[in-house]
C-alpha cells in the first residue's frame, strides 16, 4: 500500500479531534476523503475502512501525543489536554452527561446532608471547653431482680462525695432538673427555661462570659442569665448588677451574662442558672431532704480533677451509697459515672449495661449516605462500561499512536474528576437552598462555614474519593481493550461484558428497596403506637403550669370565674402533667405483699374532679367524690398498679404507705403518660390539694379553642398578675412524645425517594443505550412484522429481571434489621406480608415506567431511519 504524504500538524490535530469525537467521517472532506476512499470502489468494504484508519495513523502518528517528560510544563500540557477531551465528551454526548452529573449531584447532596447532620451529632457538646473532664454522677438500682438505671441522685450523695473523694474531683455541683420559670422586671414578664445549681456549676459548663465572671456566681442570691434572656428583660439596657423577680417572690441580682449554649449542647435550653441557696431557702422539703438517701430528686455534675482517671474514679465511688445508707442495700445501689462524651449518642441502659442511643441513628444514616452515594457512582460506572465499544476506538487509536495504558487510566480519571466536580458545585448549591428546610426536618440548627478551610479540604477529600469510587473500574476496563481488535472491527464486548453493569444493578435496587421497606416500617410503628388507646380523653383538654406562689389558695376562686364564662366543663389539679410522672415512690405495704418484694409506684397528687377533666374511665370502684369526706384518705390505682400488685379484688383494700393508711376506693384504665413505647407505669391517685403543680382545663366542646382561650386568659391575669398565661393543650404535648421517630421516617423517606430517583436515573440511562444500541435490530424486527408490545417486553424484561432479583436480597436483609429496631421499643409493630410485598411491586412499577418510555420510543421508531445507514 503506497504510504501517504505528511500533512500539515494543524490538520492533524484537526484529524485527531474528529476521531475523539468519532465524526471523523463526516468532517472530513475534499481531496482527503476522495484520497482515503479512492479503492473503495474496487476493493471489499471491509477492507476500504481498514485502509482509512491505517492512512488516518499514519497521517495523525507524527504529532501524537508521547510519554511527557518529568518537567512541570510538560504536566501542565498533559493535564490540560485531559480535561479539554473530558469537556469535549461530555459536551457531544450531553445527555448522558446530565444523568451522570444528576445523579451523582443527588447522592452528593444526600452524603453532605448526612454528613453535616453526623458531624453536629459527633460534636454534641464539644462547646464546652473542659468536654472530656466533665461527667454527671449517676446510679444502678435492683428492683425485684431487674437492674435499672437513673440520672436521679439523693442530695446526701453529694455530700459525701465532696468530704471523702473531692481530691479526684476539681469541681463538684447538686441541682434540680431544668423548668419553665417566670423572670420579671417592673411589668416585663417572661417565662425560660432555667435550674437552681450550686457554685461550681458555671465553671463546669465553662460558660462563656459576655458580661460578669463565672466565679460571681457563688453569691447566695445570685443569677445568670443567657444572651437573649438578658435582652428579652432589659433590652438596650446593661442588665449587669441588675435585680430582678424570680418566679414573684425571689429578688435575686444579675451578676453575669453568657453566650447563650449552641443546639447542639445538653443544656442548650438552659436560658438562666440561678444559686443553688435561693431553692433551699424557698423550699422546706430540700432541706429535708438533705437526709434522705432515698429521695432521688436531683442531679450531680461534677468535673474531674487534672490527672484523675476516669474508671479509678469511678470505682471508687461505686460504693458510697449502699455503704452509708443502709436502708437502700437491698436496692443494691452502684453509683457510677457517665461521662459527657456520651451523654447524647451513648444514653440508653439495658440492665446496667449501655445498650445503644443516638449512636445508632449515627451509623444508621452513615450507612444509608454511602450508600446512596455508591448508588450514584454505580450510575456512572454503568453508563460508562456501557458506552464502551463507543469508546473502544478512541481507546484503540491512542495506545497505537504510543498512549500509555497509565495515561489512559488517567485520562479517564480526569473524565470523572470532571464530572465529579462538577456535581460537587450543583449539590452545594442545592444543599445550601435546602439546608433551612433539611434543619426543620431534623430539628437542628446547622450552618455551613463556608470561609472555613477545613471545609474546602474535606470537600476536596470528598470530590477526590467520590471520583476514584466512580471512575475506577471504568478507567481500569476501558484501558484493558487490545488496540488491534479494535481497528480490526473484531473487537466486541461479549455477553459477560454485561454481567458487572447487572451486579450494579441489583445493588442499586436492593439498596432502593431496602430503604422503602425501612421507611414502611417506620411510619407503620408510629401509627401503631398512635392508635394504641391512651385512657383518657386528649382533645380539649388543656395544662396550666402553676409558676408562682400566687397561683397557692386562688383555685375555687379560678374555678368559679372560669366555670361562669362557660368556656370549661370542668377544671382540676394534679402534681403532675398528663405527659408525665414527676415522682415515684417505695415504701407501700398490703396484706399478701411478700416482704421481700420491692414496690416503685408513680405518684400523681390530685384535686376533686380530676377524673371528670381529663376523662379517665372508672373500671372498678368508683371515682373521687365531695360528696365522700374519707376521700382525704382514698387511693386509685391503674390496671397497671393492680397487675403489678397481684391482687384480684383491690376495691375497698388497705394500703399503708408512709405511716399513713389509704383505702382503695376505684381502679382506672392504663392512661398512657409517659413513653407511648413503653407499658405503662404502675401508680396510684390521692387528694392532695397542696403539694400540686398543674392545673388541667376541659375546654367546652361547643366552643372553638380559640374562642375558648380568649374567654379563659384575662381570669388568670385577673388573679394571678405576676405570671405570664402559658399552656399546653395536652394533644399536642402528647403528639410530641412521637418527634424522635417522626424525624427519623421523614429523614429515611427522603432519603429513599431520592435513592429511588437516582436508581430511575440510572435505569433510564442504561435503557436509552440498549435501545440506541439495539436501534437496528429493531428496525429489522419492525419491517418483519414484530409489534411495539413484543418490542416493549424485549427491552423490559431483562430490567425486570433484576429488579426481581433485587426484591429476593433486599426482603431479608431490611427484616433482619427492622426486626432488630423493632425489638428496641416494648410496644411495637409487626413485620407483615404485605410490606416487603408492596416494596417490590413498586420497585417494578418505577422500573417499568422508566424503561417504558425509551422502550416505546425506540418501537415507534420508522425502521427507515433505523435502518438508513445500511
Amino acid at each position: 500500500m503506497k504510504q501517504p504524504e505528511l500533512i500539515p500538524p494543524r490538520l492533524a490535530n484537526r484529524l485527531l479531534q474528529c476521531f475523539l469525537r468519532d465524526d471523523l467521517c463526516e468532517e472530513v472532506t475534499g481531496d482527503l476523503e476522495e484520497k482515503f476512499y479512492a479503492t473503495a470502489k474496487s476493493i471489499s468494504p471491509f477492507r476500504a475502512r481498514l485502509n482509512y484508519w491505517y492512512q488516518v495513523l499514519h497521517y495523525i502518528r507524527p504529532f501524537a501525543i508521547r510519554k511527557p517528560s518529568r518537567t512541570n510544563s510538560n504536566h501542565y500540557d498533559m493535564f490540560r489536554n485531559y480535561f479539554k477531551v473530558s469537556f469535549r465528551n461530555l459536551m457531544s454526548n450531553k445527555g448522558y452527561s446530565i444523568i451522570n452529573i444528576g445523579g451523582l449531584a443527588v447522592g452528593m447532596v444526600v452524603a453532605m446532608l448526612i454528613g453535616l447532620w453526623i458531624y453536629d451529632e459527633l460534636s454534641y457538646d464539644r462547646y464546652h471547653e473542659n468536654y472530656d473532664q466533665v461527667v454527671q454522677i449517676m446510679q444502678h438500682q435492683t428492683f425485684n431482680g431487674v437492674k435499672g438505671t437513673q440520672i436521679a441522685i439523693p442530695i446526701p450523695l453529694e455530700t459525701a462525695i465532696r468530704e471523702e473523694y473531692g481530691s479526684d474531683f476539681k469541681y463538684i455541683a447538686i441541682g434540680r432538673w431544668t423548668d419553665e420559670h417566670v423572670l420579671s422586671r417592673g411589668d416585663v414578664k417572661i417565662s425560660k427555661e432555667g435550674n437552681f445549681f450550686q457554685g461550681d456549676f458555671p465553671e463546669i459548663l465553662s460558660l462563656k462570659m459576655l458580661q460578669g465572671t463565672r466565679s460571681a456566681f457563688k453569691d447566695p442570691s445570685a443569677v445568670l442569665l443567657s444572651k437573649s434572656t438578658a435582652d428579652a428583660l432589659f433590652g438596650n439596657d446593661d442588665a449587669l448588677n441588675q435585680n430582678i423577680i424570680l418566679d414573684s417572690d425571689q429578688d435575686v441580682k444579675v451578676v453575669g451574662i453568657y453566650e447563650d449554649l449552641p443546639a447542639n449542647t445538653t443544656h442548650t435550653d438552659l436560658k438562666f442558672i440561678a444559686n443553688w441557696e435561693l431553692v433551699k431557702a424557698h423550699s422546706p422539703w430540700i432541706t429535708h431532704a438533705a437526709t434522705q438517701w432515698g429521695n432521688n430528686s436531683f442531679q450531680l455534675f461534677a468535673q474531674l480533677a487534672p490527672g484523675a482517671d476516669l474508671q479509678v474514679v469511678a470505682e471508687k465511688i461505686k460504693k458510697t451509697k449502699y455503704n452509708h445508707a443502709e436502708d437502700e442495700r437491698p436496692f443494691s445501689p452502684e453509683i457510677f459515672l457517665q461521662p459527657m462524651r456520651n451523654w447524647h449518642l451513648h444514653s440508653e441502659w439495658k440492665e446496667g449495661k449501655l445498650s445503644g442511643g443516638r449512636i445508632q441513628l449515627v451509623w444508621l444514616f452513615g450507612i444509608i449516605g454511602i450508600f446512596v452515594l455508591l448508588l450514584a457512582c454505580i450510575n456512572f460506572m454503568n453508563l460508562s462500561t456501557a458506552r464502551s465499544e463507543k469508546r473502544a476506538k478512541e481507546v484503540g487509536i491512542r495506545m497505537t499512536i504510543g498512549s500509555m495504558r497509565q495515561q489512559l487510566i488517567s485520562q479517564f480519571l480526569s473524565e470523572s474528576f470532571l464530572v465529579v466536580f462538577l456535581s460537587f458545585i450543583v449539590a452545594a448549591i442545592i444543599v445550601a437552598v435546602a439546608l433551612p428546610w433539611f434543619n426543620t426536618l431534623a430539628d437542628k440548627k446547622i450552618t455551613i462555614d463556608w470561609l472555613n478551610p477545613i471545609f474546602w479540604m474535606v470537600s476536596f477529600a470528598f470530590i477526590v474519593v467520590t471520583s476514584l469510587l466512580a471512575g475506577s473500574y471504568p478507567a481500569l476496563y476501558l484501558s484493558s481493550f487490545q488496540p488491534v481488535k479494535v481497528l480490526k472491527g473484531t473487537f466486541k464486548t461479549g455477553r459477560l461484558a454485561s454481567l458487572p453493569r447487572k451486579v450494579l444493578v441489583v445493588i442499586q435496587f436492593t439498596v432502593s428497596i431496602t430503604l422503602i421497606i425501612g421507611t414502611i416500617i417506620v411510619y407503620k410503628q408510629i401509627q401503631f403506637t398512635k392508635n394504641r388507646p391512651v385512657g383518657y380523653n386528649r382533645e380539649g383538654l388543656v395544662m396550666i403550669q402553676m409558676k408562682t406562689p400566687e397561683f397557692a389558695g386562688k383555685f375555687d376562686v379560678l374555678r368559679n370565674e372560669l366555670k361562669n364564662t362557660g368556656a370549661i366543663e370542668e377544671i382540676s389539679q394534679s402534681s403532675s402533667p398528663m405527659t408525665a410522672i414527676w415522682s415515684n415512690n417505695g415504701g407501700f405495704d398490703w396484706k399478701g405483699k411478700d416482704p421481700d418484694f420491692q414496690t416503685d409506684f408513680g405518684t400523681i397528687y390530685i384535686t376533686h374532679e380530676y377524673g371528670k377533666t381529663i376523662g379517665w374511665k372508672i373500671k372498678e370502684g368508683r371515682d373521687m367524690s365531695r360528696e365522700f369526706s374519707t376521700d382525704s384518705s382514698a387511693i386509685i390505682l391503674n390496671e397497671a398498679a393492680v397487675k403489678f400488685m397481684n391482687v384480684k379484688n383491690p376495691v375497698g383494700m388497705e394500703i399503708s404507705w408512709d405511716d399513713q393508711k389509704f383505702t382503695v376506693i376505684g381502679v382506672v384504665e392504663d392512661m398512657i403518660v409517659q413513653s407511648p413505647y413503653n407499658p405503662v407505669k404502675q401508680s396510684v391517685y390521692m387528694l392532695q390539694y397542696n403539694n400540686v403543680e398543674w392545673i388541667n382545663l376541659r375546654l367546652n366542646p361547643e366552643k372553638s379553642a380559640a374562642e375558648c382561650m380568649a374567654l379563659i386568659e384575662p381570669v388568670f391575669k385577673r388573679n394571678i398578675p405576676s405570671a405570664p398565661f402559658d399552656y399546653k393543650f395536652v394533644d399536642k404535648a402528647y403528639g410530641s412524645k412521637f418527634a424522635a421517630e417522626e424525624r427519623i421516617g421523614k429523614l429515611t423517606t427522603v432519603f429513599s425517594v431520592l435513592a429511588i430517583i437516582i436508581s430511575c436515573l440510572g435505569i433510564f440511562g442504561l435503557a436509552s443505550f440498549v435501545a440506541e444500541q439495539r436501534t437496528k435490530e429493531i428496525g429489522v424486527r419492525k419491517v418483519l412484522g414484530a409489534s411495539v408490545l413484543s418490542l416493549w417486553r424485549m427491552l423490559s424484561k431483562d430490567f425486570i429481571v433484576l429488579v426481581i432479583i433485587s426484591c429476593l436480597l433486599a426482603i431479608p436483609i431490611a427484616c433482619y434489621f427492622l426486626l432488630q429496631w423493632l425489638d428496641s421499643y416494648k410496644y411495637h409493630t409487626e413485620i407483615s406480608w404485605w410490606i416487603p410485598a408492596v416494596a417490590g411491586i413498586g420497585a417494578l412499577a418505577i422500573t417499568l415506567a422508566t424503561v417504558s418510555y425509551q422502550a416505546i420510543r425506540a418501537a415507534l421508531m420508522s425502521p427507515s431511519k433505523s435502518l438508513k445507514s445500511e
